[in-house]
């Protein structure tokens, strides 16, 4: 015989973590809405939460076109984590 412990409910929990991930892509929405008054670090951070969790196909591809273009509008970063040519051995 088992004695059953008092566990919150499974759908309860469920409730207040899509709450959660509901207010995150809210912030992530509003953050790219306006861009020109966050920093490329901020925008990143949204558009990355947009391109995995974002509602719609358009919505994803959307964050992720934006990312490409931070990308291009900031060279030196995209090759960063590249190993330099010169160094071969």
């Amino acid at each position: 015989m088992t004695i059953p412990l008092p566990f919150r409910k499974r759908a309860q929990r469920d409730e207040v973590r899509q709450d959660w991930i509901d207010e995150r892509l809210r912030e992530a929405r509003i953050v790219v809405a306006d861009v020109v008054n966050h920093s490329d670090h901020l925008i990143r951070l949204a558009c990355n939460v947009l391109v995995q969790h974002g509602e719609t196909p358009a919505e994803r591809e959307d964050a992720r076109i934006l990312l490409v273009v931070l990308d291009a509008r900031s060279p030196g970063r995209a090759g960063r984590h590249r190993p330099d040519p010169e160094v071969r051995r």
